[in-house]
């Protein structure tokens, strides 16, 4: 780091030096020479003001990398592979915080004025961040480090599994995840002592999703090792070529031994507490609303969701009337395939028919296979761009197809040399409707999620906290928008596979209306399903699932709608400024090509686009 300072250094005084050269030459010249002169300086500050940007942004992302190194892994970077990240303490919490504060106050000495291109989309981003992120830190978030849908004792076995992003080729792979082990067991003595101080400070989860914590925990907590996930490295030894026979007994020998003495009774320690004096303590209330100073906590969550100045009064309305706009569709299908019966009964046929079903595991994995390869062709009618890494469609891993979502997306390794995945949780076949294939395809894989994560981390031009960054209502958004694209791309011509598209709509919107009402409106947990299961054709358990998400995790159900509706109006914009000059093919590249952006600054671009457009 220090080396990168010295460089930057070095950089901004020839910089300088350039600028006083030029000038000296000036002397004595003519107007016109001191006119061009004088561009030249101003070229020369402009330079020196986005070498500034690149270098801090630079700075920022690889002392992020070192105070991150799981998330570190997860992209890519090998070099942090043996660590884990600091425990959470308020000291480290303290720490964090001085580390956001430091780079805001450079960034604040940055003339935007001198800036264009990516360098202004960057200054934008960046400054937007770290200001976001220091008011983060006035909420106790850090009370809350694990729960059902995320935490250190989910991320763990993924890398752990040896069929993630964790390397196991070689001794010393095997070396650096035993000694990134010791750092997860220290790390999860601070979750229960964090924890344990949430209790003191009256900031639980809700006892639904304590419970559903627990499993997660105590699968871990296992007394014949070799039914350990963390025993698959182990059981990968046999076929690596790598390593020699005698390298080979030694490591398994001591890698056995850190999954006993180490790995569970770590997850042992937190599966004891969770059960005994966390599921004590936890709350019967659900909305974020209910904790202290929660009404601000929801209000930044909106804010940080969606990345637009909304009230949680305007989204539950707006989710109301698309509710009822999507019923309304809803029931047009229903009367075009000839049901007889109302839109419930509709619903409960859509539920439990065994035609909308797969009768296997391998026939879910086969489906999405086949409607890849299907979507694939049609693309570049819509689409100029495309991603050079592709994407395989797997089953969700036997560990973690209990609480996981139907489906899900992997992003491929920055280097390429893993595609991206889409997950299908095969676990419960009435949980993965035939009608659903289209658009949970789209949404997830191709043009949705795969299209724009994987553009976005292929772009050379873009720094890497914006490569490897991102915001919830962008990426979901544009999964989102992109599911109403599928008429256009000649899809859902069966009118179940359009419901199918309705019923996928249908959920963010009802997501609108239940993540407001639990955290601001005061809704119980019953409400919300209640509410869910007379609005959709969803299944009860599938319904649960959803509700006790946005239980944990409030606000981030709001960004798919809210995206897709920004983007939407974005589209709409610029077709009507444009007319007949509108290629709605460049227009998409122009949303994707720059990575993710808050949607202000989304618009902005897209505005100065608009105006290139027309000259």
């Amino acid at each position: 780091m220090k080396q990168a300072k010295k460089t930057s250094g070095i950089k901004h005084a020839l910089i300088a030096m350039s600028v006083s050269i030029a000038l000296a030459g000036c002397a004595g010249t003519s107007t016109e020479n001191q006119g061009a002169s004088q561009i030249a300086a101003e070229n020369m500050a402009q330079q020196a003001e986005a070498a500034k940007i690149q270098d801090l942004t630079e700075n920022y992302f690889n002392e992020s990398m070192a105070m991150n190194p799981v998330y570190s892994t997860f992209l890519g970077e090998t070099k942090y592979n043996d660590q884990f990240d600091e425990p959470i303490t308020e000291a480290a919490f303290a720490k964090r915080l001085a580390f956001e504060k430091k780079y805001l106050a450079a960034v604040n000495k940055i003339d935007p004025s001198k800036l264009s291109g990516q360098d202004l989309l960057s200054y934008e981003v960046f400054k937007r961040d770290l200001d976001v992120n220091i008011r983060g830190f006035e909420l106790p978030e850090h009370l809350m480090p694990i729960s059902q849908f995320g935490g250190m004792h989910s991320y763990f076995p993924m890398l752990g599994s040896g069929s993630s992003a964790q390397p196991f080729n070689t001794a010393q792979d095997y070396r650096n995840f035993m000694k990134r082990s010791v750092g997860f067991s220290a790390y999860m003595d601070s979750v229960i002592t964090i924890m344990q101080e949430g209790i003191k400070r009256g900031v639980v989860h809700p006892k639904p999703i304590v419970e559903k914590l627990i499993p997660q925990l105590s699968v871990h907590v296992v007394d014949d090792v070799t039914e350990s996930v963390f025993y698959g490295p182990v059981a990968a030894l046999e076929n690596n070529d790598n390593i020699s026979e005698t390298e080979k007994a030694k490591i398994k020998s001591e890698y056995i031994a850190v999954i006993k003495q180490v790995i569970i009774p770590a997850y042992e320690k937190v599966s004891n507490f969770v059960k005994g004096e966390y599921l004590d303590n936890a709350r019967d209330t659900v909305g974020l609303s209910a904790l202290p100073n929660g009404k601000k906590w929801y209000e930044y969550r909106i804010e940080t969701n969606t990345t637009l100045p909304l009230t949680a009064e305007e989204i539950h309305q707006y989710g109301k009337q698309e509710v009822a706009r999507i019923l309304s569709e809803m029931h047009t299908v229903k009367e075009t395939v000839g049901f007889e019966g109302d839109l419930a009964a509709f619903f409960e046929f859509l539920r439990t028919d065994d035609q909308f079903y797969f009768d296997s595991k391998q026939d879910i994995i086969d489906g999405y296979t086949e409607v890849k390869e299907k979507i694939n062709a049609r693309l570049p009618k819509l689409f100029e761009v495309f991603p050079k890494a592709d994407y395989v469609v797997k089953p969700v891993e036997a560990f973690r197809e209990e609480s996981e979502a139907g489906a899900s997306y992997m992003p491929p390794s920055p280097d390429g040399s893993r595609p991206g995945i889409f997950y299908i949780n095969t676990r419960d076949l009435k949980g993965q409707p035939k009608f659903s294939l289209e658009t949970l395809s789209i949404h997830e894989a191709a043009p949705g999620h795969h299209f724009q994560i994987a553009i976005q981390q292929e772009v050379e031009s873009l720094p890497k906290f914006r490569k490897f960054g991102g915001y919830t209502v962008f990426s979901e958004g544009w999964a989102l928008y992109a599911e109403s694209l599928g008429k256009e791309l000649g899809l859902f011509t069966d009118p179940y596979m359009w419901y199918g598209r309705l019923s996928d709509e249908q959920l963010r919107a009802m997501r609108l209306v239940v993540d407001t009402g639990l955290h601001a409106f005061g809704w119980s947990r019953e409400q919300a399903i209640a509410y869910m299961l007379e609005n959709s054709s969803m299944a009860e358990s599938d319904v649960v699932a959803e509700v006790e998400r946005y239980i944990s995790i409030g606000g981030q159900a709001l960004a798919y709608k809210i995206g897709q509706r920004h983007i939407r109006m974005l589209r709409n914009k610029a077709a009507k400024a444009l007319g007949d000059d509108f290629d709605i093919r460049k227009f998409h590249t122009e949303v994707l090509i720059d990575g993710a952006l808050p949607m202000p600054i989304l618009e902005a671009k897209i505005d100065r686009w608009i105006e290139k457009q027309k000259s």
